[in-house]
């Protein structure tokens, strides 16, 4: 599979990840992000029947606890070789509230591409918009 503009190094990371840390029912996804100071910051689901986390909000998590806070690219990657993921409807809405510029990664038929997270979500609705405290749009 081929890439278009991806960061091969963060899927190579999240891959290894996945590889070396996602063993048995609890551990499933691998993901890794790209810092806007260059740092990559890794992090993996906690698979929980209660909805644990998934691997992109662990990262979210972990990139503020080491003082990442704007963060450029995500991926996430399953364990067992399946790849490249796309995130779910709840990390696709906080990936944007969190990072409205973010680019993700997915597999398309054409190989990998990095694509704003906005275009993960048609019709987008923007949390911070919609707040009683908000400015109005002019």
């Amino acid at each position: 599979m081929h890439t278009h503009d991806v960061d091969q190094e963060l899927v190579d990371a999240a891959t290894e990840v996945a590889r070396t840390r996602c063993q048995g029912d609890r551990h499933t996804m691998a993901a890794a992000a790209r810092a806007a100071d260059g740092r990559i910051v890794t992090g993996v689901n906690a698979y929980h029947f209660t909805g644990g986390p998934c691997a992109e909000l662990v990262v979210v998590g972990s990139a503020a606890a080491q003082g990442a806070h704007d963060l450029e690219t995500i991926v996430a990657v399953g364990d067992r070789d399946r790849g490249v993921v796309p995130p779910c409807g709840r990390c696709r809405q906080a990936l944007l509230d969190y990072f409205p510029a973010l680019q993700i990664v997915v597999a398309t038929p054409d190989g990998l591409r990095a694509v704003p997270v906005g275009d993960l979500l048609p019709h987008t609705y923007v949390w911070a918009d919609h707040q009683l405290d908000a400015p109005s749009p002019s």
